[in-house]
């Protein structure tokens, strides 16, 4: 693909408020403008972050009382010159989806997420089958099942989109804003009839109550191109792949943008990208990380060749003697396929090498390494079995 700058794709104009101004501003802001996102500037006019619809709706917190600062957050800043493919890798290691565009130490702008993608499938990336870039065999929720348990499956696997079956069939789909605007948001709830009603604990109203209907749903060869025109037209953040009237797969705007935020990277290697969401990652953590990683792509190099390990990291808040209770998601990208592991644990390391050890079981039941004796003996080595008695 040509390289494309963040210049050829970014949104011009600023839409700005103020730290100190209520939440019920930005929201106010949100529904007149329309920006993809807004600056967020301190009490002398200068810009101190950036603040999305999406984290006020998220945070349920009363947008009347609570001020702009105690949502803003710090942006990476990007430059016009930046590639789109450098923007993408700030997006994932950030977890901000609309990054401030600086030229000359003025803000021109903002990139989203949606931007880059149209920009990467105006070239001929955007010919490639959808079924290359797209997570296989995703988790999903029978329609009888309670809205909890769709939020403990999200929490679990750290995804944000679940879809519905009933008997056996596509009946709609899930996301966490669906879940927080419906079930969360009091004011919201009277809209849903009968199904949610004051006598009902709002966290038992089943799955089919709030899924979302029909569901767009597109082929495993529809190219990328046509995947992105789909999603934009009708202003969605996910598809479904069907084949045969059969789930295969499912597509977010972030498996587009992991394979993006990897074009500029060598050939014949396998790389590691981080993104981390309420989590501050010391030095020594990181090269404990970056070492398991290492030590993991010198397992596989040969095999695997071309491929990224993206690693998703996020707090939920709760700690133990000042450990804080971490959930790692890993998502290992490679020319032989994808593979997805996850974990839940007390600690950064912890929680990583057991995600890591997860995906190396995975791996080694892929049918690709699953008949080398290279790699399955080394593996019960070290899980200290012998292979004898298997």
């Amino acid at each position: 693909m040509n390289p494309i700058s963040v210049r050829e794709v970014f949104s011009k104009g600023v839409a700005t408020v103020y730290e100190n101004e209520p939440l019920s501003r930005c929201l106010e802001l949100f529904k007149k403008e329309m920006p993809p996102v807004l600056a967020v500037l301190d009490d002398k006019g200068k810009y101190v972050g950036v603040i999305a619809r999406r984290w006020i709706i998220r945070s349920r917190l009363d947008p009347v009382a609570t001020k702009v600062k105690s949502l803003t957050r710090t942006a990476p800043k990007v430059s016009p010159e930046f590639s789109i493919s450098k923007a993408a890798k700030l997006m994932i290691e950030s977890g901000i989806r609309q990054l401030p565009v600086f030229e000359k130490n003025k803000l021109i702008g903002f990139v989203t997420d949606e931007n880059i993608i149209h920009g990467a499938v105006t070239q001929e990336w955007g010919n490639t089958p959808i079924e290359k870039i797209m997570t296989r065999t995703p988790y999903t929720i029978e329609a009888h099942r309670s809205v909890g348990a769709v939020l403990s499956l999200m929490r679990e696997q750290g995804i944000s989109h679940v879809p519905v079956i009933d008997n056996g069939k596509l009946a709609g789909m899930i996301s966490i804003h669906d879940i927080i605007e419906h079930i969360f948001q009091p004011q919201r709830r009277q809209t849903l009839g009968e199904i949610v009603g004051e006598k009902v604990p709002v966290i038992s109203v089943p799955a089919k109550g709030i899924m979302r209907k029909p569901v767009i749903t597109v082929s495993p060869s529809t190219t990328l191109r046509e995947a992105e025109k789909k999603m934009h037209a009708f202003e969605i953040s996910c598809l479904v792949v069907e084949e045969k009237e059969k789930l295969v797969g499912i597509v977010t705007k972030l498996d587009f943008l992991e394979p993006i935020s990897q074009m500029e990277i060598p050939e014949k290697k396998l790389a590691i990208q981080f993104g981390v969401k309420g989590i501050v990652i010391n030095p020594d953590q990181q090269s404990f990380m970056i070492a398991e990683f290492e030590s993991f792509a010198r397992k596989y190099q040969e095999t695997l060749e071309l491929g990224t390990l993206f690693v998703y990291m996020k707090t939920h808040g709760t700690s133990h003697k000042g450990i804080p209770l971490i959930h790692c998601r890993m998502h290992l990208k490679t020319v032989k396929g994808a593979f997805v592991s996850s974990s839940e644990g007390w600690g950064v390391e912890s929680t990583f090498r057991v995600a890591l050890d997860r995906l190396d079981r995975r791996l080694l039941r892929s049918k690709d390494l699953a008949t080398n004796p290279k790699y399955v003996s080394a593996y019960l080595q070290k899980m200290g079995i012998p292979e004898e008695e298997l």
